[in-house]
């Protein structure tokens, strides 16, 4: 796979990011250790995983840890190969102290993020949700610390917007501090909320790594009008993670599906391709439970989307609304 660079970071990573928020349950530690490696085998060489990461079992104020551990465990002898993501800010507990972006929160879960990973350094630290009680001078304050203690190289959000990635810059430059590199959201061709973003990210040297590419599996092609869900699916096992299966959905999937037909491959590499040739995208997270879900995904880095293919896909799953511009016409 033909690299990309992350951002404003110099990080040189693949188009796709081996995404580990199913590590623990139901893909258990020796299947997603040998998910890494084989991830590794085919080229990938981004990481991401988070604090509260430990799969089905997770509930809001879990302690989590259970995905960085198995990671960490995973990288033992092969930590120079990937660039190692995590997140913090998350609840893990339920004390006042446990979640958030307070420097108390950031400073002691990245020094139990490092143990539990077994690494000394963090390539790429994530802020995991905005947090309204501090003031992200605060937390920029916080993360410039672990930039100084050699702790983290980089640092990137997510689920933030572009007015909220702007003050960000904003800040740096007037503290001098670290710059955001990256903005993680959920993005796929069913949910693009975030496409008028995109530009900006792109303006500012901020990759865009997207959650989600694949909509919790609803791209995938396995889930079809009239039958249930199959056994194993994140709908069988997670429904309250999935949309509900109505009908307009399926005039979406079934649309969208004979597209990929008309090319002759799957749908699911078919919507990822789409999604990596969007404005400012760097490394898709994709989840899996089969080293086979990888390999497919990864032949999405060699379809092209035809211009008239675009088109429809527009038609079928329509972008936001963007203010006309009166002046140019576009």
């Amino acid at each position: 796979m033909q690299l990309r660079t992350l951002g404003s970071s110099g990080l040189r990573v693949s188009p796709l990011c081996l995404g580990t928020m199913t590590f623990g349950t139901p893909v258990d530690e020796a299947d997603a250790i040998r998910l890494v490696h084989g991830a590794i085998d085919l080229g990938i060489n981004f990481v991401d995983t988070a604090n509260v990461y430990e799969g089905y079992a997770r509930y809001l104020g879990s302690a989590g840890g259970v995905a960085e551990e198995i990671v960490g465990k995973a990288l033992r002898d092969r930590r120079d190969k990937v660039v190692l993501a995590t997140k913090v800010g998350a609840p893990v507990g339920p004390g006042p102290q446990d979640r958030g972006l307070s420097a108390v929160h950031i400073l002691r879960e990245l020094d139990a993020s490092l143990r539990r990973l077994q690494t000394d350094v963090i390539d790429l630290y994530i802020i995991h949700w905005p947090d309204k009680y501090v003031p992200p001078e605060t937390t920029l304050e916080a993360i410039e610390i672990a930039v100084r203690q050699g702790k983290i190289r980089h640092f990137g959000v997510s689920n933030h917007s572009a007015a909220q990635l702007c003050e960000l810059l904003w800040i740096a430059d007037r503290q001098g501090g670290p710059r955001v590199v990256s903005s993680q959201i959920p993005f796929s061709l069913l949910r693009r909320e975030f496409q008028n973003d995109l530009p900006f990210c792109e303006k500012h040297g901020i990759g865009v790594t997207p959650y989600q590419s694949l909509q919790g599996g609803l791209l995938t092609g396995k889930y079809r009008r009239g039958q249930p869900p199959p056994d194993g699916s994140r709908v069988a096992e997670k429904p309250d993670w999935v949309w509900e299966l109505d009908d307009p959905l399926f005039d979406r999937l079934e649309g969208i599906e004979s597209l990929a037909e008309q090319l002759g491959v799957p749908v699911a590499p078919y919507c990822l391709s789409w999604t990596l040739s969007q404005p400012a995208m760097t490394s898709l997270v994709v989840g899996a439970k089969r080293i086979e879900q990888i390999q497919e995904a990864v032949t999405a880095t060699e379809i092209t989307i035809p211009a008239e293919h675009r088109v429809l896909l527009d038609a079928l799953c329509p972008p936001p609304w963007q203010q006309p511009d009166p002046v140019r016409g576009a």
